[in-house]
Order: C-alpha cells, then structure tokens, then sequence
C-alpha cells in the first residue's frame, strides 16, 4: 500500500510551468532518488509533499496516520532556540518527554545544589519514559546525534554554522523516526565518515525515503527505485542510480534509432514529393502530410548538455613550492610545517573532518590569506582558478550576459578557437532569454553554474575545487568531469563527494587535526582500501597484548626503532614514483581498450599488461602502506 500518492501533480511560476502532470506513487518500504537538471523543479516538488509550499493543482494524499519529516537544503532555526528544543519535536509524545527529561537532568546537574522537586521530576519523567518505551527512542536519537558530532545540547542555533545547522536539521528528521522521510541534499556539509554512517543508517531504514542528492555513490548505495523530473512530466525507473544508467544508456540507443529510421524515412518521403506535380495527385495527399509530420518529428533534437571548453594558460617549470607553511587560528594550528612541490600533473584531493583546515589550505594556496610561518612560492607563468564554496560577490542588478563580460567579451576555448561571452554563457546551459535576466533572478544551482564558468573563463593553470558538488546538479558534474580528465594543468580539490573524488583525482591529502597532513596515493578507494588494511592491523596488534615486562620492553624497543633507514626512506620515493606512473599506465590501457579500435592480438597484450599492472599496483600499495605506517609510527 503506498504511503505517498501524487497524480497530475502541475506547478507555475508566472507563465513559466516548473511541474507539469506529475504522477507517481512512494511503498512503506521504498527508498527512491530524485534527480533532474538544475531548475527543473525538485526542490518545489519536495516542498509541496513537505506542505511547505502549495501547488497549482493536481491531487496529493499521504496516509493520514503517517509521521513526515522534512530536511531542506537550507534550513530555519529561531537563533535563540537551543539543539535540545530544535531536534526533540515537540509535537511528538515519547519526543516530549526526552525533551522534559534532558531539560530536568541539565539542570539537576547543573545546580549548585541538589532541588528536591527538580529531582522528583526526573524521577517522575524516567518514570514515564520507563512504561511508554521511550528509552528505546532515547538510545536512538543519542546515537544520531552523537555521530552527527551534536554534543552541546544547550547551545544556541543562532551561534552555530551552516553547516551545524544542516546537521541539528537532519539529526531533527531522523529522531522523529518518521514514515516518510523526505531529504534534499543531505550530504551538503558533511564529511565523509559521517555520510558513510549515514548510507549504513538509511540503508536500514523502515520507512519511505524521499531523496535529491548530487552524491552518486550516497544515491548508488541508499535507493531503490529513481524519479527523473523533466519539463513534460517525470519518468520512473526501477533500481539504483546504476541501474537507470544502464536503462537511460538503452533508452538513447533505441530513440537514436527511431531517430535513424524516421530521418530514411523523411528523406524517401522527401525523394518522392520532389519527382514533380503528376506524383502529387489526391491520393497521395496523406504521404505530403506524413512527409511534413516527418520533418517535424525531429526537431526538437536531445536535451541540451552543458559544454565545458574554456582553454587553461601553459605552466611553465615551476609551478607551486610549499615549504614548512604554518598556519592557525585561535591558538588552533590547522597545517602545521607543510613541505611540498606542486608538479605539472599533480591532480590532489583533500579530505578530513570539518574544521581541520581544507578550506584555510586552498585560500593558502590561492593567496587570500599569508602562512604564519614558512613561504609559498608561485612559477611566473602560474595563473590560480579558485572555484570557492560561497562563490564570489555578483553584482545582482547586473545581467547575467553583462556579468561574463565583465571578464571578458571573447573567450579561447581547448580547441584553439574563439567564441563570444554569449556563446560561452550556452555551453553552461544559459539559453539567450536568460542571460539577459538579472543575477538577483538566478537560482542557487544557476549562480553556482554562472561562477563556475567566470572561473573556466580566465584560463587557469592551477585549479582550486572547493566543495564543487555542492549546489551543481549530476549533468554539470557529469560534464565538469569530463573537463577536468582533459585539464591540462595541477587539480586540487576539497571534497566530500566519493565519486567526483574517484573521478578527477589521483592523490589523496588527508587532514587529521593539529595541522597533520597525511598523503596516500591513489583515488579515494584506493584511500579506504589502505585506511581498511591498517585499521585491521591495529585491530590484530590490540589482540596480542604482550604478557610479561620482558615483552613489553621488547614491544618498547621495537616502537622505537620504528624509524624508515635511508635504504627504506630511497624505496618509499621509489615506490610513490612506481604507483604514479602505473596509475597513469592503468588509465591509458583502458583508455585504448575502451575505444575498441585495436585489433585482437593488441587487445589480447593490453589485457595481459593490465592485469600484470594491477597485481604490481596491489603489491605496490601494500608496501607503500607498511612504509608509510613506520614512517609515521
């Protein structure tokens, strides 16, 4: 029995229609992703089911018993409201009384000395939590919000950041324990370990699941069944984000071949009504007409797709020098005696907990703010791209078209050739009515759209990503990727988002607090491999305690003899070196085997090296690893 009936759903803004008849059905059980172009209506449409926003019409239904949570993508506090007051909803019973409970016990505690009614009101709330069940909904929601990082239940939301908030929103939704779960962009602000507790906790989940995320993987691994909002309506597949790639891939090759088909046919339609006025006779009217349906059919063509071609400016030599950088703030150090020389293919991705100091390192990087220690180097021909989380400041009475001019009125693109700032405004999916609107009218996901391409526009060389998926819908990810694998120049990039990590780069630098930057080679699977291994080899040396002072000096004796000689120190380069290139290697064998158009016996040797280089990257790896561990012990 569904939860959740939608039919002939339509939305307008103005004269422009946003949701047109849409129609679909959500199970107690089924977990579905919301996809679709920036601007194509998700975000309403999961507003309208939330009740937060009312349609133009249609009929909406969601069973009367059942309890709904909403977690938007930007959600509203009262700034004086506590965490405790915003995540236990008061509208829930059993949420009641742990709001009661933790008010009375904050305050037991937190007296000077013992109140003796204060003390029978916790005794009378443990009571009733007691027959109610309520501590069954307590341990829950104090593990929510322990793994959201939500430790102060008394603070202030008006004190807290965006990001803070986003997560007092989200452990909100989960502790009601909903039946319909509605959540757009919840891995926005979050980092990784906390996402991939997040796809293990919805994976579980009993009731229905409503999600838009631009996170691949996280809608991969937590979905069933997939919704594509599109202009006319919306299209319903069965199965992971995988899956409908699989089903769009042969739904395009049989409309390709319709459209093969119908263009033969136009052509003979067309071959026949040119033979002169005697073929034409009455009869044959309907064949005029079929021929004009023919024609007609294929104009409309495939959906456009954003186009990212701005050319980057050569490097030269020397490219970027870090050494011994130094930077904290507050008396907190968040990159502490970083040394490092920045290479022409240099494509790094950075990861680590919120407030460990990604973001700081980027703007070190681009020159916003000065180490308090060390230097930074720049080659003369360096030119710095910095594509920022909160973008940069837009005139909003300005037009958009008048916007991009301001950088430049012509822009060199990959190919070597020129087009104008209207024409670059369209391979960003800037059709001409719109760049002519002022920025004030864009959406977020357009203005994030819009600075993306004023950074392409100025021919970096060096690429600064921070939190690029945030806001960015899959088709302009999809097609940043594929800029990025033909970006000629170093790539760092600041990311939760697994699958764009996996995608665009090759190193990882992991930031793990007090200023201690750790470097693992690969993409970020290749990161969670190394990170399994050495938890299961601590998990293994936990176990084999030593048992008598004679073991535990030997164990001290060995710990401090962990320490790389020069032989190992010359071998860790080497294989840092070796793991590079044979990553590179990798890529262009099944870039050759992919095109398919080599013939069988170079097929039959590219497959032989690739699964020779796969067995000494994985030798590689594991070595690297035990190098690495004694290095660092």
């Amino acid at each position: 029995m569904n939860i959740l009936n939608i039919e002939g759903l339509h939305k307008s803004f103005g004269v422009k229609p946003l949701l047109s008849d849409v129609t679909f059905g959500l199970e107690h059980n089924e977990r579905m992703g919301l996809i679709g172009a920036n601007g194509s209506g998700k975000t309403t449409l999961m507003r309208i089911i939330a009740g937060a926003e009312v349609s133009d019409g249609g009929r909406l239904m969601i069973s009367k018993s059942a309890r709904v949570a909403y977690l938007p993508q930007n959600p509203d506090f009262e700034p004086d409201q506590s965490i405790l007051d915003a995540v236990f909803d008061k509208g829930d019973p059993t949420l009641r009384l742990l709001h009661d409970y933790e008010e009375a016990s904050f305050a037991l505690t937190t007296g000077e000395e013992i109140d003796e009614k204060l003390l029978d009101r916790v005794s009378e709330l443990s009571h009733q939590l007691d027959v109610t069940g309520g501590w069954d909904r307590e341990a829950s929601a104090r593990a929510v919000l322990d793994r959201l990082g939500l430790k102060d239940m008394n603070a202030r939301v008006g004190t807290l950041s965006g990001g803070q908030r986003k997560r007092v929103a989200m452990a909100r939704a989960l502790v009601i324990q909903p039946d319909l779960l509605l959540l757009d962009e919840p891995t926005n602000h979050l980092d990784t370990e906390t996402i991939a507790w997040l796809e293990v906790y919805l994976s579980r989940y009993p009731g229905a699941l409503l999600l838009v995320t631009h996170d691949r993987y996280f809608l991969d691994r937590v979905t069933n069944r997939m919704l594509e909002v599109e202009p006319g309506g919306v299209n319903k597949y069965e199965g992971n984000y995988t899956r409908y790639l699989e089903l769009k891939e042969e739904a395009e090759r049989l409309a390709e071949a319709t459209e093969r088909t119908r263009r033969n046919l136009a052509r003979r339609e067309l071959e026949w009504l040119r033979r002169g006025p005697k073929a034409r006779t009455s009869k044959a009217k309907y064949r005029v007409e079929r021929a004009q349906a023919l024609q007609e059919g294929g104009r409309s063509g495939r959906d456009a797709t954003i186009q990212l071609a701005a050319a980057s400016t050569r490097l030269g030599k020397k490219v970027l020098e870090l050494e011994k950088v130094t930077k904290s703030y507050d008396g907190v150090t968040l990159v502490k005696d970083f040394t490092r020389l920045l290479t022409r293919t240099d494509r790094l991705g950075i990861i680590g907990e919120n407030g460990t100091g990604k973001t700081t390192f980027l703007k070190l990087i681009s020159g916003q703010i000065q180490p308090d220690s060390g230097s930074i180097e720049a080659g003369p021909t360096t030119v710095i791209g910095y594509f920022d989380q909160e973008g940069r400041p837009l005139n909003e009475s300005l037009r958009v078209i008048d916007t991009v001019k301001e950088v430049a009125e012509h822009v060199r693109t990959a190919d070597g050739s020129t087009i104008s700032a209207s024409q670059m405004l369209e391979r960003f999916m800037f059709p001409p009515a719109v760049q002519y609107t002022p920025v004030a009218k864009l959406s977020g996901g357009e203005r994030r759209r819009l600075d993306l391409a004023l950074v392409l526009m100025e021919a970096p060389n060096i690429l600064l990503l921070d939190e690029p998926t945030n806001d960015l819908d899959i088709p302009t990810l999809a097609a940043l990727e594929e800029y990025l694998d033909t970006f000629e120049g170093v790539l760092i990039v600041v990311s939760h988002d697994r699958w764009f990590l996996d995608r665009t780069i090759d190193h990882i630098l992991r930031f793990e607090g007090k200023g201690h930057i750790r470097e693992y080679p690969g993409d970020y699977s290749a990161f969670l491999e190394i990170k399994q291994r050495e938890e299961a080899a601590e998990a293994d040396a936990a176990s084999s305690t030593p048992k008598s002072g004679k073991a535990k000096r030997a164990s001290k004796k060995d710990e401090t003899s962990k320490k790389l000689s020069y032989k190992e120190k010359q071998e860790l380069s080497n294989v840092e070196k070796r793991i590079e290139q044979g990553e590179l290697r990798k890529a262009e064998i099944e870039e050759a085997l992919s095109q398919n158009t080599v013939d069988f016996d170079a097929i039959s040797e590219l497959s032989k090296e690739l699964g020779d280089l796969n067995g000494q990257l994985e030798s590689d790896m594991d070595r690297w690893a035990e190098l690495a561990d004694k290095e660092n012990g």
